[in-house]
């Protein structure tokens, strides 16, 4: 009869492990807004990250969206480094960060052995506006 479950543990291991991979990767992404002239890119390096509104004239670019997870989460330095680097793809001479929030995200379940239950999960999500200095 053990033999029969042991199947049944070994996928369950793996598709534990599947989903704990997948909740610790950054995922990044820029859009670019409609209509806006497309700049050559930039040296990620050269990109600022700042936390309000410059007071130089700009032009917003796009937006860039980051999920991150919580637990662990990744260094400031990565997070920081994803926001330049696609900021520098569509052009950008900074990124404002407009949203950075923990939030609550699907969770997982296990069962049915022991009843269906679940535990709460979290990821943190990131929004920025790239700009380009007039």
């Amino acid at each position: 009869m053990t033999s029969r479950f042991a199947g049944v543990g070994a996928a369950l291991s793996v598709w534990i492990v599947v989903v704990l991979a997948a909740c610790s990767t950054v995922d990044t992404a820029a859009i670019q807004y409609v209509g806006v002239p497309r700049y050559a890119p930039t040296q990620a390096s050269a990109v600022e990250i700042l936390r309000t509104e410059p007071e130089l004239a700009h032009e917003r670019l796009g937006e860039i969206v980051m999920d991150a997870p919580v637990q662990p989460g990744p260094p400031v330095a990565e997070i920081e480094g994803r926001l330049r680097s696609e900021g520098a793809k569509l052009g950008a001479d900074a990124v404002v960060v407009k949203v950075d929030r923990v939030q609550p995200l699907p969770g997982y379940g296990y069962g049915p052995w022991s009843g269906w239950s679940g535990d709460p999960i979290a990821g943190r999500k990131l929004a920025g506006v790239a700009i380009k200095y007039r």
